[in-house]
Order: structure tokens, then sequence, then C-alpha cells
């Protein structure tokens, strides 16, 4: 067990999460219906450009498989974030589709890889005797989103598109010079091989795990890139924002509960509690376009999406399967690039027909949560 204090990682690796997941990734969200108004951004051109982000967030997390050494470099963690700072803060640039797609792909790339380098070294330093306290680290998302979009909330009264872009880039330079040290663990040394049986086992209940986790990438992410246009589209603009800032506060505050909640139930029961929990709320804006349900609607998926990440990252290398975690990122983030595609054709007539397609995919990824739940009730037994 290592016995460091392990609040300074954690609340290194809570600004590292914060600055490429909750702002590099998810800040386009409330900034996408200014740049709809103002920067002449279509339906199509902001499904484009969510599209390269969740590119670039796939070819971050395969490159995890393929050079898994990437994962514990100090430097390339340091150019990650030096990279997302600079792509985000470069969106203010104003008139070319063609650089805001370069710029999208570029900060999935490093937000992939900075978020498993931290995840993986995270609950490595933490062993399993205090696997509960990264609830605190992964807290680091919710925060960022929260903070971000209510500093859009602010500057969309007093500023343009171009100004949400470059304040949230001066946020994020500020996360990443305290996560600036993070170094990330080297890597466990491999498995001795063992029984046949066992493992083509763990093979099928990874493989099950794979499957759920993809779906859940489908579904959470059109919610995730629409939700706030939804609301905007139907209700006044304070909502659409505030909503986005509920997303956040519920993601960080959560995140903490679900964790601390393994010491009494195992992550597959909470991993399938947490997907119907989503479902509702990736539902409510497509039933109803009450504002009240609308503000319930982004608590409980701002109160599950990180969970679920954190809950099937843990249950992979558990099972046990090696390159568990950047093989279920690709995964995910394979959903992530599908779900805008997919949706692309339905949002000339609005977007609840889309988020009816989210939670039909959050509804299958719950199906095969439970089928990993009777198959495996606790994957550190498995």
């Amino acid at each position: 067990m290592n016995y460091r204090s392990p609040w300074p990682i954690i609340l290194q690796v809570a600004a590292a999460l914060a600055m490429a997941m909750g702002i590099g990734r998810f800040v386009y969200t409330p900034i996408l219906p200014l740049m709809t108004e103002s920067a002449g951004l279509s339906a199509s051109g902001s499904a484009l450009l969510a599209t390269m982000n969740y590119i670039g967030y796939f070819l971050g997390a395969a490159a995890g498989i393929v050079w898994p050494r990437i994962l514990h470099s100090a430097l390339i963690m340091k150019v990650c974030l030096a990279v997302s700072v600079v792509a985000i803060a470069m969106m203010a640039i104003p008139g070319s589709i063609v650089l805001w797609s370069a710029l999208r792909l570029v900060s999935g790339i490093a937000s992939a890889i900075i978020f498993m380098a931290a995840v993986a070294g995270l609950n490595r330093f933490l062993g399993a005797a205090r696997g509960h306290l990264s609830g605190w680290a992964m807290a680091g998302v919710g925060v960022g989103i929260a903070v971000s979009g209510a500093l859009v909330l602010v500057v969309r009264s007093i500023g343009t598109w171009q100004t949400a872009w470059l304040t949230t880039g001066a946020l994020a330079a500020l996360l990443a010079a305290v996560a600036w040290r993070f170094v990330p663990e080297q890597p466990p040394q491999p498995a001795t091989a063992g029984a046949t049986e066992p493992r083509k086992r763990a093979t099928a209940s990874f493989s099950i795990l794979t499957v759920s986790y993809t779906l859940e990438g489908v579904g959470y992410i059109i919610a995730g890139t629409f939700l706030v246009a939804a609301i905007d589209a139907t209700a006044a603009a304070w909502v659409g924002s505030s909503a986005w800032i509920l997303v956040g506060l519920a993601s960080s505050v959560s995140v903490v509960i679900w964790l601390s909640l393994t010491r009494r139930f195992s992550r597959t029961t909470l991993m399938a509690a947490a997907l119907t929990l989503q479902l509702v709320g990736v539902s409510l804006p497509a039933m109803t376009e009450n504002a009240g349900a609308a503000l319930v609607a982004a608590v409980l998926f701002g109160g599950t999406f990180v969970p679920i990440a954190i809950l099937a990252l843990s249950i992979g290398p558990d099972l046990p399967f090696p390159r568990a975690v950047p093989i279920l990122t690709t995964a995910y983030s394979v959903g992530q690039i599908l779900g805008p595609l997919v949706v692309a054709p339905l949002l000339r007539d609005g977007y609840h027909v889309a988020l009816w397609v989210g939670a039909g995919c959050v509804l299958a990824s719950l199906v095969f949560a439970l089928v990993l739940r009777v198959r495996v009730p606790n994957p550190r037994t498995a």
C-alpha cells in the first residue's frame, strides 16, 4: 500500500480532468447555441464539430492501446495539457469550419490521453483500500463543467461566443498549471498466465461490459451534445445554461457519492442503477418541454454519466482483462462518434427525436449491464 498522502495527487488529477474533460470536451455544449446564433454555425456544422472531437478522442484512446507507454509519460502528459489549452483558446478564431474541426480533433486526442493517464495513475496510486477516494478526483469533471458553464452564462449576457472561448481558455490554463506536476504512475508488472477457463469467462464478461459501455457512449453523447440546445429551443435562454451548470454540479457531487457506495454495493449493481437513472434523465426532455423537467433531467444526467464511466473503467481491470482502460475508452469513443452521426439527419425537426434515440441506446446499455450484473455480481472476486 502507498502511504503517501493522497490529497496532492487527487487535487492534480481533479484539475487535469476539470480542464481536459469539463472544459476541453464539454464546454462546447453551452457555447454551441451562441455559435449557432452569431457565428453562422449550422446544425450540420455543429454535429460535424462534435464528431471531430469524438474522432479525436477515439484516436487518443486507440493510441493508448497501441502505445501504452504514452499513458505513463510525464512529458506526454504536459504536452497534452498545453495542447488542450491552446486548442480551447483558438476556437475563438472566427469563420473557419475547417480550423474549428481541426481544433476539436486535437482537443479530443489530448482529452483522451489525459483522462486515461490520470485515471489509471490515480487508481494504481490509491489501490483498493483507498479506491473510494477517487471520487474526489473524478469530481473535477463536474466542477469543470459547472464553472465553465457558469462562465459562459455570464459571458453570453456581456460578450460574444469568442469571449466565451477565450475566457474558458484562460480558466483551462489555470487548471493546467495546477495539474502540471502530476506524474503518471508506472504500469504494473504483467500478470502470469492463468487457467484457460477463467480467461474465457473474463473475456466473455469483458465483451458484455464493452458492448454496454459502447452503447452508453452513443446514448450519453447525444444528450451531452444537444441537451442545452434542445432546452434553448423551447425555453428561456437562462434555462438551458442553468441546466448545464446543474449537470456539472450534479456530476461533481454525485461521483463522490456513487464511489463511496462501492464499499457497500458491487460496482456492477451500481452501474446498472446509474444507467436506470440516466435513462430517465435523457427521456424527460424528449417527453416534455417543461422547464422544471429539463432541470430535473440535467441533475439525473449530470449525476450519472461520470460515475458510469468510472465504474466501467474500474470493473474492466478487475475481471481481469489486459489494457482494459484504453480498450473501454476506445469503445466508448466509437459510441460517441456514432451518436452525432446517427442523429444528424433527425435535427431538422428539432432535438426531441434525437433524444429518444439517445434514450433507446441507454436502455440497451442497461440491458447488457444487467446481464453483466447476473454474470459477475462482484468483479473484485471474478
